[in-house]
This record gives C-alpha cells, structure tokens and sequence, in this order.
C-alpha cells in the first residue's frame, strides 16, 4: 500500500507550505513509504483528490485544500486530522498501516491487549525478561525518532529561511 500526499508545490500560502513539510517530513522520519502528488501542475491529480475527498470532509466552499492523504484510493483525512494523529501517537492507523514493532504505537496497542476487564494489566515475561524491559527500548527508540525528527524540522526552518531572505533580497 503507498500513501499518497496530495500537495501544491507552487502554492503562494506560507501555512500550506508548513503543513505540506510538516506532513512529509513526519512520513519521512517515519520512513513511510509514500508518493507527493502535485495538484498545482497537474489538473488530473487535482480533480482525482477533490472527487475522492468525502463531502463531509470539504471546507464550506467545498475545494479541499492540500495536504489531502489517502492510503491508496481510501482517504486518510487533512492536515488537521494528521496532526491530531500524531499528538495521539496513532499515526500508522490513521494511515491505515500496521505500526512497525518496538513503535510507541505498537506498544500502546499492545498495552491495550494486555488489559484485563476489570482494568488490572497483566504481568507478562518472556525469555528476553519482562515486559518493563521492552518498554525502555522502546524509549530509546522513540528518544532516537524525536531527535532525527527535530534535526529534520531544523534543517526545513534553515531552508525556508534562506528562501524567505532569497525573496526579500
């Protein structure tokens, strides 16, 4: 399955810009496989999204604006829902994939599965050793995709700050 990101490379917006790199960049850090659809040039990708996009989903004057992600032809939602994903830790469902082992997603869906009814977790240890010794890898793990992430959100500020002081020179 490729995601798709429906985007507008020569979009005079400053915020659609952000959120367009905001978005490809998580995918990116991420390492999620994904395709960039440009609607700004191509009239086929524009009209594919705004067919595909639910009515529900639609701004008030009913022309979505990118980023739009869909997994394959299933839409995924804008912007504002990936956002809310990521803050939730649920990206990888919000996509419609499965979260790589030892991902904090993963390890939340497996939190979830070891709960008993009466809300109690259960206490589980393998050969490896216990279940707390997996969750500190796990935040290695993370503390390492946070770090990779904010090295890439720095060099994206470098760069659209050299473009801003390009277009004011």
């Amino acid at each position: 399955m490729v995601i798709k990101v429906f985007l507008a490379t020569s979009s005079g917006s400053t915020a659609i810009k952000k959120k367009q790199q905001d978005v490809v960049g998580f995918l990116e850090a991420l390492k999620v496989d994904y395709t960039q659809l440009d609607i700004a040039c191509n009239e086929e990708n524009r009209k594919w999204m705004r067919q595909n996009v639910p009515e529900e989903k639609k701004p008030s004057n009913g022309i979505p604006l990118p980023p739009q992600i869909f997994n394959e032809e299933s839409y995924c939602g804008d912007y504002e829902t990936f956002f809310d994903a990521k803050e939730d830790n649920s990206v990888y469902a919000f996509l419609g994939l499965a979260p790589p082992p030892g991902s904090k997603e993963a390890l939340q869906a497996d939190e979830e599965e070891h709960i008993m009814e009466n809300g109690t977790h259960i206490e589980e240890t393998t050969e490896e050793g216990t279940q707390d010794e997996s969750i500190g890898h796990a935040e290695e793990d993370e503390e390492q995709e946070e770090e990779e992430l904010r090295q890439l959100e720095g060099e994206e500020e470098e760069e659209y700050l050299e473009e801003t002081q390009e277009e004011e020179a």
